[in-house]
């Protein structure tokens, strides 16, 4: 059993905050209200330590595929509680073919480290400003997601997640990649300026997990910052493991306290090549299938795979 602890840390300075309010009263009213805020909920976030290692053991259950990127979380964790400064991780990259469960995994181990979540879809990210903010002088100006998270979050240490993040596209005055710069040094983070409020923000304890298909299209000086991970596909044990615990997880969900809880090898085999992304939809059909056959079970003919690209089917 893990439980888990907790310290707490500024994110800001109020003082800073105050004197920023005060030069600018008036400027912005969404400005204003957003330094309002700050003064509101003070300075001080939780930064938290799951007490044992313990606390990753469900994601080596779940997430098979990613033993080599769980045993070192585990040697760091192990780390945190030898010392005392907390879990101190380099962002982490994950790199592999879509589907095989990336941003799943990294939802699933902010579960795990009981903090929050942020996941930033790089793919559709054309400036930088969506990470830093934009200047409180522009029309529409808005805070930047990291500081919103930590502003408005309980959390000194959320895990953000930058999902795509090879195809994050931009030009030289608006790179939406180069405040990753910054943020994901330990050193200058803890300084991070967001362009909105114009204030210093401590982004030190930021959890960073970034996915990709491929490097192509990282900078190299990005890559140096972080620890680079090829996540494999599932093997066809390790898919038939997560098939199996969706599917009871579905059964519980769906209070379908009749339905065989096993699913035979048959239908095991033919979810082989299913991906982990793919899964759930796979095996919630098959029990709307399984359930309009008047049958207690799934089947192998209940599975219907996806149609290939291009074509569409309607499921239940």
């Amino acid at each position: 059993m893990s439980i888990t602890l907790a310290r707490t840390r500024p994110v800001c300075d109020l003082g800073e905050v105050q004197g920023a309010l005060e030069r600018g009263k008036g400027r912005s009213p969404e400005l204003d209200a957003f330094y309002e805020r700050m003064l509101d909920k003070g300075a001080d976030r939780f930064v938290t330590t799951p007490s044992s290692t313990g606390a990753l053991r469900p994601l080596t259950d779940e997430c098979p595929n990613f033993g080599e990127v769980l045993g070192d979380l585990t040697g760091y964790l192990g780390l945190a509680h030898a010392g005392d400064a907390g879990v101190n991780v380099m962002p982490l990259l994950l790199l592999g073919d879509p589907g095989v469960g990336k941003t799943h995994f990294a939802k699933r181990l902010a579960k795990a480290l009981q903090t929050e979540c942020e996941l930033i879809s790089m793919n559709a990210l054309s400036a930088g400003f969506v990470i830093t903010g934009s200047s409180a002088s522009w029309k529409g100006a808005k805070c930047g997601k990291v500081a919103e998270r930590l502003v408005r979050g309980q959390y000194a240490n959320p895990l953000v997640v930058l999902d795509e993040v090879e195809k994050a596209s931009g030009s030289s005055q608006s790179d939406p990649l180069a405040a990753l710069y910054q943020l994901l040094e330990p050193e200058t983070s803890r300084s991070f300026r967001n362009e909105f409020i114009d204030i210093e923000i401590d982004a030190s304890q930021i959890f960073w997990v970034l996915t990709a298909n491929s490097t192509a299209g990282i900078p190299s000086p990005l890559l140096n910052r972080m620890a680079v991970y090829d996540v494999p596909a599932p093997t066809p044990e390790q898919t038939a493991g997560i098939a199996q615990r969706i599917y009871r997880g579905l059964l519980d969900e769906r209070k379908l306290e009749k339905f065989n809880p096993d699913l035979g090898e048959a239908t095991l085999s033919k979810l082989a090549g299913v991906s982990p992304r793919d899964m759930r939809k796979t095996l919630l059909d098959s029990l709307g299938y399984a359930v309009a056959a008047g049958r207690d079970r799934v089947l192998a003919d209940d599975i219907h795979l996806r149609a290939a690209a291009g074509k569409t089917r309607i499921g239940f």
